[in-house]
C-alpha cells in the first residue's frame, strides 16, 4: 500500500489529478450559491415590495434543499465506506467501494479498495501455505508409517537397511518443517536457497526410489490421503552425459521432481511409464528437466492455468487403479520451487501424454 490513490488513477485522467469538484470547492460553492440565492431574494422583495419576512422563509428553505443534496453526496459514500469496512472487519473482502468520484472521498474508496485486496491476498496466501504444508508433509510421514507398521506386523525385520529407510524419512519430515520458518519469510521476499553442485544421476536416482517406495507405503494405507497408490506405473531415469552436475538446492529440486513424479503417475495408464530426462543446460552448471508420461495429456488451453493453486486439469478422472485426483497443489508446489531459482517451468509439446520442461539457470545466472 505504498502507492497512494493518486499512483492509481489511470494515465488518461484529463484532470492530471487535480480535483475540481473536491469536497471544499463544494462546500464553498454551496456557502456563494446561498448568499446569491439570498441577495437574489432580497432584491425581488425591494422590487415587488414583499415582506422580509417571507423572503426570509423562502431563502432558508432553498439554503436547506441545497445543503441538504450536497450533505447527501457526501455521506452517501461515507454510509458505503463504512458497510465495505464492517464486512472487512468480519473477515469478507470480497466487497468493494465504488470509485467514481473524483474529490476526496474517491480517493478514500481507491484506498480501502487497495487495502480490501491487500487483506485477500494475504488471506489466500495463508490459507495456501496451510494447504502447501499438509500436502508436502503427508509424503515422508505416509512412508514412515508405512515401514513401522510393516515391522510392527512383522512383515519387515528392524534390520539397518528397514532403519536407514525410516531415518531418511524422519530427516525428510524434519527438513519440511525446517522449510516452514523459509515459508515464513516469503513476505519479505527473502528466502535462502542452499546452493551446492551435486551429480545428477544418483540424486534423480535417489527421488525416483523414493517415488516408487512411497506409492508401495500408500498403497498399504488407508484412501482418502489425496495422493496416488498407483505402483504398476514403471519409472525410468535418462541421464545425459552420466557424469552431468548441476548447481541448485537439492531439497527444492527434489519438491520439484517429486511433485512432477507424482502428478505424471496419477494421470498415466495402467502398466504405464512415465520418464525423467536430465540434460546440460546452456549456461554453466544449468539444467535442463523434462518429465513424461502416456497420459492424456494437458489441452493447451489449460497450459498456463496448470500450475495454478487447486487447479486439478480438464481431465475429470485419472487413469488407471489406485489414482485420485489429488489437491491441485503438486504443480504449484513445482512452479514456487523453480521460481526461487530463477528458473522455468511449463508444459511443452509432446507427441504423447504429458510433458513438463523445466530449465535451471545454473549458478552464473544465479550469482548475478
Amino acid at each position: 500500500m505504498s502507492d497512494g490513490p493518486a499512483a492509481r488513477r489511470s494515465p488518461g485522467d484529463p484532470w492530471g489529478g487535480v480535483r475540481p469538484f473536491s469536497i471544499k470547492t463544494k462546500l464553498g460553492a454551496l456557502v456563494v450559491i446561498s448568499v446569491l440565492i439570498t441577495t437574489g431574494l432580497s432584491m425581488i422583495a425591494v422590487h415587488t415590495k414583499t415582506e422580509l419576512r417571507f423572503i426570509t422563509v423562502f431563502s432558508m428553505i432553498a439554503t436547506l434543499l441545497i445543503t441538504q443534496f450536497v450533505a447527501h453526496s457526501l455521506t452517501a459514500p461515507l454510509d458505503e465506506m463504512n458497510t465495505v469496512a464492517r464486512s472487512i472487519s468480519h473477515g469478507d473482502y470480497t466487497r468493494r467501494v465504488s470509485e467514481s468520484r473524483r474529490d476526496e472521498l474517491g480517493d478514500l474508496a481507491q484506498t480501502i479498495n487497495v487495502m480490501a485486496d491487500e487483506l485477500e491476498a494475504q488471506d489466500l496466501q495463508r490459507k495456501e501455505l496451510v494447504a502447501n504444508v499438509s500436502h508436502e508433509l503427508r509424503t515422508p510421514i505416509a512412508g514412515l508409517r508405512a515401514v513401522l507398521e510393516n515391522v510392527v506386523d512383522g512383515i519387515a525385520e528392524a534390520d539397518p537397511e528397514t532403519m536407514r529407510t525410516a531415518l531418511k524419512q524422519t530427516e525428510r519430515l524434519g527438513r519440511l518443517v525446517e522449510t516452514l520458518l523459509d515459508l515464513s519469510r516469503l513476505d519479505n521476499g527473502v528466502v535462502p536457497l542452499r546452493m551446492r553442485r551435486f551429480e545428477v544421476w544418483p540424486y534423480l536416482s535417489g527421488v525416483l526410489k523414493e517415488a516408487n517406495m512411497v506409492a508401495s507405503a500408500r498403497a498399504g494405507i488407508a484412501s482418502g490421503s489425496g495422493s496416488h497408490t498407483r505402483t504398476d506405473v514403471h519409472l525410468h531415469l535418462d541421464v545425459s552425459p552420466p557424469e552431468l552436475t548441476a548447481h541448485a538446492d537439492p531439497e527444492r529440486i527434489h519438491q520439484v521432481v517429486a511433485n512432477l513424479i507424482d502428478n505424471a503417475v496419477k494421470h498415466s495408464p495402467p502398466h504405464g511409464r512415465v520418464t525423467v530426462k536430465a540434460r546440460r543446460g546452456p549456461q554453466p552448471e544449468s539444467l535442463e528437466l523434462e518429465v513424461l508420461d502416456e497420459g492424456p495429456g494437458i489441452p493447451r488451453s489449460e497450459w498456463r492455468r496448470v500450475f495454478e493453486r487447486f487447479n486439478r486439469g480438464a481431465v475429470r478422472r485419472p487413469h488407471g487403479p489406485g489414482s485420485d485426483g489429488g489437491t491441485g497443489l503438486g504443480l504449484a508446489i513445482a512452479r514456487w520451487a523453480v521460481d526461487l531459482h530463477g528458473g522455468r517451468i511449463g508444459v511443452a509439446e509432446s507427441e504423447r501424454g504429458c510433458r513438463i520442461l523445466v530449465t535451471l539457470p545454473g549458478e552464473r545466472s544465479l550469482d548475478g
